[in-house]
């Protein structure tokens, strides 16, 4: 067993107490950065819906009488010149932006007419004569026969069987065609298949006249 001298005790006894002094110094630094560190504002932070009722400023109170009611409806909605002025505007915007989408800015489409290959899709059908554009105005016709003279009924039955016929034979045609000629155009486009066949089908099947957008090139254009 090792035995200390009084002298090397006493030299071990002051590194020790230096230590702990020096131990405690870096605690008590630290105590005071952490207590820095996470002292707080005080008070709890507000939360939006509060913040923002508050910038809002008071409540008025409720209205007494239905009168009371009716006057400040009147007065949030404005005067009777500025409502007109504010159903023009917004009449005007609706129409700007209808103009738009029927000349086929792509902005101003709808999501499902959006996109190069859909406007190509566009150009292809419209470039056609499609027999399909013609059963909605041939049924009208049938269906009216059918009225005056109740004995063709069998007739037009078998007449518009046929029509049917023929469009489902012409709308698979024309999504083979509009399905290869679209992937020769747009190699690494996805948008083909079942669903741009049936958007081919769709606007072929629609009067001239009354497709939106509106075409761009007439019967016979190359594309």
């Amino acid at each position: 067993m090792k035995l200390f001298r009084r002298g090397e005790s006493s030299t071990t006894d002051a590194a020790a107490d230096q230590t702990a002094v020096v131990d405690d110094s870096s605690a008590a630094g630290s105590t005071r950065t952490a207590v820095s560190a996470t002292a707080g504002k005080g008070r709890p932070t507000p939360k939006r819906r509060d913040a923002q009722g508050k910038r809002r400023g008071p409540v008025a109170p409720a209205p007494m009488t239905p009168k009371e009611a009716r006057a400040r409806r009147r007065a949030a909605r404005g005067s009777k010149e500025d409502r007109k002025a504010a159903s023009a505007e917004r009449k005007a915007a609706a129409a700007d932006r209808r103009t738009r989408m029927l000349a086929g800015e792509d902005k101003y489409l709808l999501p499902r007419d959006q996109g190069p290959v859909r406007a190509f899709v566009r150009d292809i059908v419209d470039a056609r004569r499609n027999l399909v554009g013609l059963f909605m105005p041939m049924a009208l016709v049938l269906i009216l026969s059918m009225f005056v003279a109740p004995a063709l009924q069998t007739i037009v039955t078998l007449a518009m069987l046929v029509m049917m016929a023929f469009m489902i034979i012409e709308g698979f045609v024309l999504g083979r065609i509009v399905n290869n000629r679209v992937r020769e155009r747009f190699p690494d486009s996805i948008d083909t298949g079942y669903k741009i066949g049936w958007y081919a089908f769709v606007r072929a099947s629609q009067i001239r006249k009354m497709r939106a957008p509106k075409p761009r090139i007439g019967p016979g254009t190359a594309v």
